[in-house]
């Protein structure tokens, strides 16, 4: 059975993605599981309710060279401990390649949309697999989640084209509603710890050579004050991360999904410096304010790594 799985502190795409391409494959004959690596965020939930499926259960302890199939990431600092110890036989992922290596030929399915569902999407077709019913609730769930509704300047037209295909086959007549559906169980963030909210959409990155390993984290709700009025808590959270972690930095994007804005707490001076030298923004009481720029992987991951390549 192929562990399918996607990467550490979930996302709805990570977990969706690992659903649907572990029953995909099991209908193209590869017996496939579909696994999670982290606790679930909040809107995840809420999506597998509607969708009347159970989330994965938490991949267990692998033994070395057992064969292994990646979603939604491909960075071994975003995956299972052990990635480089592991058969990866497939990835279908709609990020940047990292580190990823592998010991035998591999199915690669890179592709620059806004959602790995999107992908998921055309490899049915490709396939003339029918999209069955449950699949279409999750995938058009995903690329909602991704794209924060085409809001994120990740959006595709793929991914545009790929919502109106799969609504009516989901049976969602209201994609608006269902969407902000979603985004308002990604915000009911209640009494939750702090550092829970950090980790909730956080990833590892290294930068420059020699690396900096610096922890990104987003937190994207449409109750932006709720999350910026827990502002000492959270940089505590960061704080200690940054210590237990070996980071030489930390950064948590509070985005505005429906003004879309990012307002960034600011951990240090190490931290105020790289934003103003990357960005050209002064920070304020711990915050930055970096405007329109609500996209990780589109506008501030590039950012920095081009702020920390090094000097030719």
């Amino acid at each position: 059975m192929l562990p399918v799985f996607g990467h550490t502190n979930p996302d709805t795409d990570a977990i969706t993605s690992a659903l649907v391409y572990a029953r995909l494959l099991t209908r193209q004959g590869v017996a496939a599981q579909a696994y999670r690596l982290g606790e679930l965020n909040f809107e995840t939930p809420f999506v597998l309710r509607e969708a009347g499926v159970e989330a994965p259960e938490l991949l267990p302890e692998l033994p070395a060279g057992t064969a292994v199939a990646l979603v939604d990431h491909n960075e071994s600092a975003q995956s299972v401990p052990n990635l480089s110890d592991m058969t990866v036989t497939h990835v279908v992922d709609h990020h940047k390649l990292g580190d990823l290596t592998t010991s035998q030929p591999a199915y690669l399915r890179f592709e620059p949309v806004g959602c790995t569902a999107t992908i998921l999407l055309r490899l049915h077709r490709e396939a003339n697999l029918p999209v069955e019913r449950l699949d279409a609730r999750l995938m058009l769930s995903a690329i909602l989640s991704d794209t924060l509704h085409f809001r994120s300047p990740t959006t595709t037209e793929g991914d545009r084209k790929a919502v109106a295909f799969l609504a009516p086959i989901a049976g969602v007549e209201d994609v608006e509603a269902y969407a902000l559906a979603m985004f308002a169980a990604k915000s009911d963030l209640g009494d939750t710890p702090a550092e829970t909210l950090l980790k909730m959409d956080y990833k590892v990155f290294p930068f420059g050579d020699p690396a900096q390993r610096w922890g990104l984290g987003v937190i994207e709700t449409t109750n932006p004050a709720y999350v910026l009025g827990r502002q000492a808590e959270l940089l505590a959270a960061m704080d200690r991360v940054r210590a237990e972690e070996g980071l030489n930095g930390v950064l948590l994007s509070v985005v505005d999904i429906l003004n879309e804005t990012n307002v960034t707490l600011v951990l240090s001076a190490t931290e105020e410096k790289v934003l103003r030298e990357t960005f050209g923004v002064e920070v304020a009481d711990g915050r930055a304010d970096l405007g329109h720029r609500i996209s990780r992987k589109k506008q501030i991951v590039p950012a920095l790594e081009a702020y920390f390549a090094p000097e030719a």
